[in-house]
């Protein structure tokens, strides 16, 4: 029966590239249930976060803010920083939706996300802890530490040892239907098969390919390493690039990583990253099987990607488009598909998908809303959009970002700036920003990121 107001899905996954979407290797479609979904949807392919990093990407989508605004600017687990801002659930939960959370926790607020909101259901790591327990098993590593690496950093001014996940691969040692990923999506599919007397927002967020990179099998054995297709800068380190770099996190943790090994990753990456879909692919074909896709948008995001070696690199933490470059799907019940490849920004999510649902937008949110452009699949208004780093675990380096349909520029207090072609030079291996002819698109974009900056309250130098 229709309801007054659809419901909502809202897929996102963790470390996902965009270019996954779309990928074929050694013979396999890497991820076909969100192909099918991306193919039914409006698309945005260049959706920027505005941080490489989970917290901060996160609450800032989810507050509509950016991190310098809500003040989680790099992975403030604790909530210490974090603020009194309401969140997308919350504008839901108040407008009388039935609200669920399944997956991680990384947005953080005060109150809590979780104390924010009377949750219809809440399951997150914990409840799997307990699951894997109650069937005599366990997700710890047969070795503290193995998948580790320590790297040395300064943070808020002093030199610091942290570790973080390497590119290290191994099997998960149990039956996939026990690992994290396909768990919550069980529980997703249980909730969307209950009786719902009112419109409900079912938030799915799912972990994988996150590293560690335990894969259990038969994904693990997937892709074949050898038979791979990589891009052509993985394990090169581009002419121009900022000495600073080569001291941030990304570089530190690929260095010393062979091609051999790089292979390695990615077949362990691309193997999480089948699971996930299809675990996707469950819950989508739930909503279909209980009637709800005539009543029911879905949505489907990632917080941020991973270089898996290009420019020596692993994970995020940087400017360049593997990190900070996501896909954005929205598969309206009555509406066509569209795929654009205009740049927007993940603070555009929040507004968007209010009035979509027919609720009023917040005045003090930073995106906007392209609501009208997914009804009628036109393409997204050009303007630049932005994105910042401060630092992992706590103040480490600074770099700010903008976007434009051409040119990126990143601006490095400490050091050189970054000027690059999107169009000419999709791999970001040729830094512009010295070369006169490119003098007037720089002063450009450097003023622009510096006015975006002074308005959010930077602390930067520009």
């Amino acid at each position: 029966m229709a309801q007054q107001r659809p419901n909502l899905l809202f897929i996102m996954t963790d470390h996902q590239r965009a270019d996954s979407l779309g990928m074929v290797q050694c013979g396999v479609e890497v991820a076909p249930n969100l192909n099918r979904l991306a193919s039914q949807s409006y698309t945005c392919t260049r959706t920027y976060n505005t941080a490489p990093l989970c917290a901060p990407a996160r609450t800032a989508l989810f507050t509509g803010k950016y991190p310098m605004h809500n003040g989680v600017v790099y992975n403030d687990f604790q909530g210490e920083t974090a603020q009194d801002h309401k969140t997308f659930q919350q504008c839901l939960a108040e407008a009388g939706y039935e609200v669920a959370h399944v997956g991680i926790d990384h947005v953080k607020v005060k109150p809590t996300y979780r104390e924010r909101v009377p949750f219809a259901l809440w399951a997150s790591e914990a409840e799997h802890r307990r699951y894997l327990s109650e069937h005599g098993m366990d997700d710890k590593p047969p070795e503290p530490g193995m998948f580790s690496k320590q790297i040395v950093l300064a943070q808020f001014g002093e030199m610091v040892r942290r570790g973080f996940s390497s590119t290290r691969t191994a099997v998960w040692p149990h039956a996939v239907e026990h690992f994290l990923d396909s768990y919550w999506c069980r529980r997703a599919v249980e909730f969307l098969q209950r009786p719902h007397e009112r419109p409900f927002a079912l938030f799915l967020f799912l972990w994988a390919p996150h590293p560690p990179l335990r894969v259990p099998e038969p994904y693990a054995s997937l892709f074949d390493p050898d038979g791979l297709d990589l891009p052509a800068n993985v394990g090169q380190v581009p002419e121009g690039e900022p000495a600073n770099r080569r001291q941030g996190i990304a570089r530190q943790l690929g260095e010393g990583v062979t091609m051999e090994e790089w292979r390695k990753v990615w077949a362990a990456h691309l193997g999480l990253v089948n699971l996930v879909d299809a675990g996707i692919g469950t819950v989508l074909d739930a909503v279909d099987a209980s009637g709800l896709s005539n009543d029911t948008i879905v949505t489907f995001t990632v917080d941020h990607g991973d270089f898996l070696g290009q420019r020596c690199m692993y994970q995020k933490f940087e400017m360049y488009e593997q990190a900070i470059c996501m896909p954005w799907t929205v598969r309206l019940p009555d509406a066509g598909p569209g795929t654009f490849d205009v740049p927007v920004s993940h603070l555009d999510v929040m507004p968007t998908l209010l009035e979509l649902m027919g609720m009023s937008i917040p005045d003090d949110l930073d995106g906007i809303s392209l609501g009208d452009r997914v009804a009628q699949a036109t393409a997204p208004p050009e303007r630049p959009v932005f994105c910042e780093f401060c630092g992992s675990r706590g103040r480490d380096m600074d770099r700010r970002a903008a976007i434009t349909k051409r040119h990126k520029y990143v601006c490095d207090p400490h050091d050189i700036p970054e000027l690059y072609d999107l169009q000419e030079d999709p791999l970001e291996m040729n830094n512009l920003a010295s070369d006169p002819r490119h003098a007037d698109t720089v002063r450009e974009l450097h003023a622009q990121c510096k006015a975006w900056a002074e308005r959010c309250g930077d602390w930067m130098e520009f």
